[in-house]
């Protein structure tokens, strides 16, 4: 992902501004709850449904099944479209404004986070950060470059606070063991929101983990019989995953899944490939898979996928597909792949 601050070339900050304040003096939508907010602290007392926007597709999974039937799910990423570049319209803004939380995981996924903060101010949603909490990974500086392959997963672990986010690997929803500290920092928050509801919010909560802690049993006995741990994918997304599980992710390019490996990267990996007879190169959904592909044609190798979770494609959704079924998916491709 790109890690850099980006400027809006969507809105400038000043139009962003002038519409929260605009939206603020008209009130929130009527079919939503009226949170007061103290410091980000908030309490429902109309009854009605929350109205809560995520940033992206799993956060808008945790999220609807804490929620349950007791709020409106949004989700501000389209089916489809990677998240990594995506950046808020004025509409995007203006659904933010109206909501009663705005639900998103941080570590960098949101690059646009903080002016988003900057523009609600205090008097708009309460913010949540489901990462928070988790150790999140540094990502190395062969990571960024792509340069470096088989110590992703070996990367310290850190605190977020004091590091820049630029450094850090936000992707903690792809282990089945940290989706849970996701969940949890939902179903807190959701009941700090609307406390008449907690008894609610924690009986989905515990359902919806007990399904993450049986897929993190499933991961744990699957992947410790395999015959390799080290396993080859387009896009370094996995450092979690691996770590929790015992294996080692070896990356092509870093944390941007468009990032261009560069000619160096290309020949480490291949060398890597063929001296440990590595036989699927793993690409992933919503970017494209040439630089995979290049890389098992040159090996004999062949290609599957380890779908990063960034987002459900339209066929995905049609299908019934969700977090878990998804996740289901990948353990098996990891299987097959570390068994050959």
């Amino acid at each position: 992902m790109n890690m850099k601050k980006k400027s809006w070339v969507t809105l400038p900050l000043i139009a962003l501004l002038s519409m929260s304040t605009l939206l603020a003096a008209c009130g929130n939508n009527s079919n939503s709850a009226s949170p007061t907010t103290d410091g980000n602290t908030a309490s429902t007392t109309t009854g009605k449904k929350l109205h809560i926007v995520t940033s992206f597709y799993p956060m808008q999974e945790f999220t609807s099944k804490v929620a349950g039937d007791l709020a409106d799910v949004q989700v501000l990423v389209p089916a489809g479209t990677e998240p990594h570049d995506w950046e808020p319209t004025a509409q995007d803004i203006a659904k933010m404004t109206d909501a009663d939380m705005l639900v998103y995981n941080g570590g960098g996924v949101e690059s646009w986070i903080d002016q988003v903060k900057d523009t609600l101010g205090d008097s708009g949603p309460k913010l949540v950060e489901a990462s928070q909490g988790i150790q999140m990974m540094e990502s190395t500086e062969e990571e960024h470059e792509g340069e470096e392959a088989g110590h992703a997963e070996e990367a310290d672990h850190a605190t977020e606070e004091g590091h820049d986010h630029g450094s850090l690997d936000p992707h903690v929803w792809l282990s089945p063991l940290q989706a849970q500290t996701e969940v949890r920092n939902i179903e807190t928050a959701l009941t700090t929101l609307d406390p008449d509801h907690t008894a609610d919010y924690k009986k989905n909560a515990d359902a919806y983990i007990a399904e993450l802690q049986k897929l993190d049993a499933e991961y744990k006995a699957s992947l410790s019989k395999v015959k390799r741990k080290d396993f080859i994918t387009q896009h370094a997304a996995f450092a979690y995953l691996a770590h929790d599980y015992g294996l080692t992710q070896v990356p092509i390019a870093g944390l941007s899944p468009e990032q261009e490996p560069s000619a160096e990267a290309m020949a480490k990996i291949v060398d890597f490939a063929k001296q440990n007879d590595v036989k699927t190169i793993f690409f992933e959904t919503l970017v494209s898979s040439n630089v995979a592909k290049t890389i098992a044609d040159e090996i004999g190798a062949k290609t599957d996928v380890l779908n990063p979770l960034e987002g459900l494609t339209s066929a995905e959704t049609s299908a019934g597909e969700n977090y878990v079924s998804v996740m289901r998916t990948n353990l098996a491709a990891l299987e097959k792949a570390l068994n050959e």
